[in-house]
């Protein structure tokens, strides 16, 4: 800011009046320098004998010979509008003084002088409290922890808006909780509700961080990060995981209550102990049973081994003769049952016309419908007709009975096309 130049001039002689001026208390308006008035300048209105004021422009010194009270103005003004330790653009909105001449004099007249100890109470009510040591503050895990760093192409970064080395990402779950806090100031002014208003505005953001913090460090934890890129934009190729048996999965369900407390690396060794274990037990109980029969070397194992699974391949081989030899003499008293059954049920349609030129199937098939064999004949005939004439490429409307079913005549296509009859195209 350029050097301060006075509003005012002299009435009279019209010159710029820099130091003291002479005002009038009667005429609207009206000033004159101290060379004018004490010449007894009378113009218009105004007469020598009028009232008057001294006014000074503020450039006498309130503190010290070096601050004139428009520059203490200036100073205070620059505080108000720029904020409290905006030294730089505090003093040149002030524009005779320098930042650290601006910063000492504010702190020994207006802080540490008299005008602070009168205004600034000394027990203030709100203290600012460091969160951020590792004793007291909420957030010091993840302060000084370091966290496991991801590796990722650039371009996996890009798609999934992650910065690896912040650990942060585009948008963070809850991305709008920054709004609870943004807007709180301190003021000493506060009364009790405001402040405990406050503080709980600010203990809700802090919860908020928390959680995205434990989000984070579960998503590094389980493999999550790399997950979500999609297999289009991935360029490097992620190791298959072994298949895992069904009984592992079973287990693996089972157990999924202390996944919580461990890490993904840490559960997937705690399951291949498992495993291991299980291997073992089996391993003691097999080595067990040959110590049962006598055997004491390995070598001796493979021979017992070998011997044990000729006798169960010949007692399985007299089983099945077994159970086959039951079961043709099952099937074959079935199947007397079956011709027996078949005489009985087609006993109302024996006597019926055309059914001696009817297969089994066929009928089956007509007295599942409840058909009489002429009139199926007849439906066949038809249908296998008009199936030969498309084939020779002739057009042809089926003339079906009027009064025939639709599923009866779905059915007996159907059947004719599975047994061969007619083409399915």
């Amino acid at each position: 800011m350029a050097e301060n130049t006075t509003k005012y001039y002299c009435n009279y002689c019209q010159e710029d009046i820099r130091g003291i001026r002479v005002k009038c208390a009667e005429c609207s308006d009206f000033d004159l320098c101290l060379q004018c008035f004490s010449g007894g300048a009378e113009m218009g209105h105004h007469k020598k004998d009028h009232k008057y004021q001294l006014i000074d422009n503020g450039n006498f010194s309130i503190f010290n010979e070096d601050w004139t009270a428009h520059e203490e103005l200036l100073l205070l003004d620059g505080i108000e509008q720029y904020g409290f330790g905006s030294w730089a653009d505090i003093a040149d909105h002030i524009g005779t003084k320098s930042p650290p001449e601006a910063m000492e004099h504010y702190e020994l007249m207006y802080q540490i002088g008299n005008i602070g100890k009168a205004t600034i109470p000394s027990n203030l009510n709100s203290k600012v409290i460091d969160h951020t040591t590792p004793l007291d503050g909420p957030l010091s895990p993840s302060l000084t922890t370091p966290f496991t760093p991801v590796e990722m192409t650039l371009a996996e970064q890009h798609e999934l808006g992650y910065m690896p080395f912040r650990d942060d990402f585009e948008r963070e779950y809850d991305n709008d909780a920054e709004t609870l806090v943004s807007n709180l100031t301190v003021d000493v002014n506060d009364e009790e509700l405001d402040s405990m208003l406050k503080l709980t505005h600010v203990d809700m953001f802090t919860k908020k961080l928390m959680e995205r913090e434990r989000r984070k460090r579960i998503a590094r934890e389980y493999g999550l990060i790399t997950a979500a890129i999609s297999t289009a934009a991935t360029t490097k190729k992620v190791p298959t995981k072994k298949r895992i048996p069904r009984e592992g999965k079973e287990f693996r369900e089972k157990m999924k209550s202390l996944a919580q407390f461990m890490s993904a690396g840490e559960q997937d060794q705690f399951f291949e102990n498992l495993q291991r274990e299980k291997q073992l037990r089996l391993r003691i109980k097999e080595l067990m049973r040959y110590r049962r029969h006598g055997i004491t070397k390995l070598p001796e194992c493979s021979e017992f081994e070998s011997a044990r699974h000729k006798r169960e391949k010949r007692k399985e081989n007299k089983k099945k003769m077994a159970a086959s030899a039951t079961k043709r003499g099952v099937k074959e008293e079935k199947t007397k049952e079956d011709k027996v059954n078949d005489l009985n049920d087609f006993q109302d349609m024996k006597y019926s016309q055309g059914f001696n030129y009817l297969s089994e199937k066929e009928k089956k098939l007509c007295k599942s419908m409840g058909m009489k064999p002429a009139r199926y004949v007849t439906i066949k005939t038809i249908v296998v007709k008009d199936h030969l004439t498309r084939r020779q490429g002739i057009s042809t409307k089926s003339r079906y009975p009027s009064n025939l079913d639709k599923a009866h005549r779905k059915r007996i296509i159907n059947f004719l096309t599975d047994t061969g009859w007619i083409s399915s195209s």
